[in-house]
């Protein structure tokens, strides 16, 4: 008895909310009709927020100990334990920002937040997966999940489209992981990332044969991390996918899988192929350099919010990836601060993107476009300043929290002597400002003939970006969270 509870207790959250999506599918079932039913969706959808609220608070008072479960299959510290609640936390913020928008664009599938509960579920174990064929399987629920909501919008075929792409190219991206994990396990026999890292401690790279097949089968899984990463030259799904997806989809992309992904990476570089750092430094090098040029470059030529969020965010993952070059319990914490950062901005600037709806004669629609947002600070200057400053964060202007985020990451670029890729950011960096100041000149500077009748800001929409903007400038705050996450990592890899 005391072993079976031994083996679920570090899963409790997760438990709880695979047994409330049982019971809501039956729910749904039971009082759904053929062609939908706003009511029952709006009600599962609250159920939904309520299920995550009371499995942030499982988790957020879960005593955390060192052990690993499942046949060493999954892991649990500090680290994961307390990335698990952040994790929850950003979720219930997106389920407020986006509810509201789900009423408007009458998305009355109740299958929405079932999809939308599975993918959190996957996203928490993939942050605890410690077994390559677990975190396999863990990636590929997140990503069946995922394929689904990109399609979810039947009567859109943009969203059709975008669910294809994604099944196509995330197939063949589960593919190369598969692949990389064969070749791993047949030249080693060992699945667990514990068992790698004893396994290839102390061996000399350059002597032994099998290095090459491992070093292939590394290669691999990177490529296929860095795919569900969106990290540049694999990022060709990230704008088509953001694009034709429903917008609350789009924000749930961009928000919720990027930490668990990170965290696996850092586990599976860091952690288990350390011995490997001369090979896949490089690598990492390369990706950071082509997002931080392709991201930055190609935002200048988009028109449409979500593409051009798509862009932005390769930017961002290499930052992400940045600070993994030092290789070294400070440097994950300096990327993680970087990415919860990015996590609450990103969370801002849809609330603002969804609170963006217009009235034009007999029908509604949400805007899709950057030139939309000309006199909204006429219209709306509160929420036109408050953007505005949260595109500067973006941008990395102090004193704003994104500036604090992008010295300490390239503070830890620089303790790893990557001198030319740090002066190379900071030049893209400048450049990348100036479409974040071109939204705000058109926020203030541009002229209209025609003066849009907007809808209300929902009260959810504005309670969040208050939140993300407050978080902007606790300054004093962040250091402090930088130091207690840098004490959680080196507990976390250090036991």
């Amino acid at each position: 008895m005391y072993y079976i509870l031994y083996e679920l207790y570090p899963i409790i959250p997760e438990i709880f909310i695979v047994n409330s999506v049982c019971i809501l599918l039956v729910y749904g079932v039971f009082f759904s009709l053929s062609k939908g039913n706003p009511v029952l969706v709006n009600n599962i959808g609250l159920l939904s927020i309520q299920v995550a609220i009371q499995a942030f608070f499982l988790s957020f008072f879960q005593e955390t100990y060192f052990i690993t479960i499942w046949k060493d299959c999954i892991i649990s510290d500090y680290f994961t334990q307390d990335s698990k609640y952040i994790v929850i936390l950003f979720f219930i913020f997106w389920a407020f920002s986006t509810f509201i928008y789900n009423t408007f664009e009458k998305i009355n599938s109740f299958e929405y937040w079932i999809f939308i509960l599975l993918s959190l579920v996957a996203i928490l174990l993939i942050m605890q997966a410690n077994d390559l064929l677990f975190i396999y399987l863990a990636i590929e629920l997140q990503s069946l999940a995922f394929y689904i909501l990109a399609s979810f919008k039947r009567t859109s075929e943009f969203s059709t489209e975008a669910g294809l792409k994604y099944f196509v190219l995330g197939a063949f991206s589960s593919a190369l992981l598969l692949f990389g994990i064969s070749l791993v396990y047949s030249l080693t026999g060992l699945t667990n990332l514990s068992d790698t890292a004893k396994f290839f401690t102390g061996i000399p790279v350059e002597d032994v044969l099998i290095i090459r097949g491992v070093f292939s089968g590394l290669i691999l899984i990177l490529v296929a991390l860095l795919f569900k990463l969106s990290a540049a030259p694999f990022h060709m799904w990230s704008p088509d996918v953001y694009e034709g997806s429903p917008t609350s989809v789009t924000a749930f992309f961009s928000i919720m899988p990027k930490l668990s992904i990170l965290s696996l990476l850092y586990r599976f570089l860091i952690f288990s192929f350390h011995d490997f750092i001369n090979i896949w430094y490089n690598v990492i090098l390369m990706v950071v350099f082509l997002s931080i040029l392709i991201g930055t470059l190609s935002a200048f030529s988009q028109t449409k919010w979500k593409r051009f969020f798509a862009y932005s965010s390769i930017t961002h993952v290499g930052f992400f990836l940045l600070s993994v070059l030092l290789g070294d319990n400070e440097s994950i914490s300096n990327s993680i601060l970087y990415v919860i950062i990015y996590l609450s901005t990103m969370l801002g600037i849809f609330s603002v993107v969804l609170s963006l709806r217009f009235f034009n004669y007999n029908y509604h629609y949400q805007t899709r476009y950057l030139d939309e947002v000309n006199n909204l600070s006429k219209t709306n200057p509160s929420i036109a300043i408050i953007f505005s400053l949260i595109l500067f964060s973006m941008a990395g202007v102090p004193p704003l929290a994104g500036f604090f985020a992008k010295f300490f990451v390239l503070l830890s670029a620089l303790q790893a002597g990557a001198v030319g890729i740090c002066v190379f950011i900071v030049f893209m960096s400048c450049i990348g400002c100036f479409y974040y100041i071109k939204i705000i000149k058109i926020m203030y500077f541009d002229k209209s003939m025609n003066w849009i009748i907007s809808y209300p800001v929902k009260k959810p929409n504005a309670l969040i970006l208050s939140i993300s903007f407050i978080f902007l400038f606790l300054l004093f705050y962040e250091i402090e969270f930088f130091s207690i996450m840098t004490h959680w990592v080196s507990l976390a890899f250090l036991n």
